[in-house]
């Protein structure tokens, strides 16, 4: 998984059966090189909704970029 708060990214290897990886909100992120037989399992708090994720990667930047500014 490659992870980007706007201004950094990170790469995770979720390698192993027992790996986790929580990502928190406004977090671009990236999931890839899937090995054969994998699985992705996602928990979530709320139900989804298309209208609460950007599909844009720098309409995302601009968001987050605000988002700092206002902490």
């Amino acid at each position: 998984m490659v992870l980007d708060d706007g201004h950094d990214k990170r790469r995770y290897h979720l390698n192993r059966s027992y790996y986790g990886l929580y990502i928190p909100p406004l977090i671009w992120r990236e999931i890839d090189n899937f090995s054969s037989g994998s699985v992705c399992l996602v928990f979530a708090s709320e139900f989804y909704s298309e209208a609460d994720y950007y599909r844009e990667y720098d309409e995302f930047v601009r968001a987050a970029s605000e988002s700092a500014r206002s902490i």
